[in-house]
């Protein structure tokens, strides 16, 4: 199984975030990510035996994260695989704790593949022929999470088709 942890917006926002993605395919061209795969993945897992991916699952659903915002205020593009996102100007330090804390978990589980740099971003469009300009929409949005999920990434002939498998708990609801 093909896992991830992310941050998934909740459907107000990823509407915000399609709208954003349509303006960015029309100057940039390249393949729209679909509104329900938007997300912040925060550790890539990649291929899991299914054990592993039921012990995750159960780890993740004792597991609580401090609630955070993240603000949303920037174009940015990975050139080599043609990559469209938005993101924040500003590093974002609570951001890159979550991700330091969750690597740190996974190791303790036996899990490789921490990544040298974090640079949280969400992914827009894919394949991209052109980079964003000055002429896209100006951002300014804030996200305000409170949970990271596990994702399975399947994938079919027309891209990737993500499913959650468990989610972290809200601090109120720890025993």
């Amino acid at each position: 199984m093909r896992l991830f942890l992310a941050l998934v917006p909740p459907p107000a926002l990823r509407r915000r975030l399609g709208t954003l993605a349509d303006a960015a395919q029309a100057r940039c061209g390249g393949r729209r990510m679909p509104d329900d795969g938007l997300h912040l993945t925060l550790a890539f897992l990649g291929e899991q035996p299914i054990e592993r991916a039921e012990a995750l699952a159960a780890w993740l659903a004792r597991f609580s994260i401090l609630p955070g915002s993240w603000r949303l205020d920037a174009w940015g593009h990975f050139r080599r695989p043609g990559i469209v996102w938005v993101g924040g100007a500003e590093g974002e330090p609570a951001l890159r704790d979550l991700q330091r804390q969750l690597w740190d978990s996974l190791e303790e589980m036996g899990i490789t593949g921490r990544p040298d740099r974090f640079a949280p971003h969400i992914t827009l469009l894919r394949k991209a022929r052109r980079s964003p300009g000055p002429e896209l929409p100006r951002i300014a949005m804030t996200w305000d999470y409170t949970r990271v999920e596990l994702i399975q990434s399947v994938l079919k002939q027309q891209g990737s088709h993500y499913r959650s498998l468990a989610r972290t708990v809200l601090p109120e609801e720890l025993p």
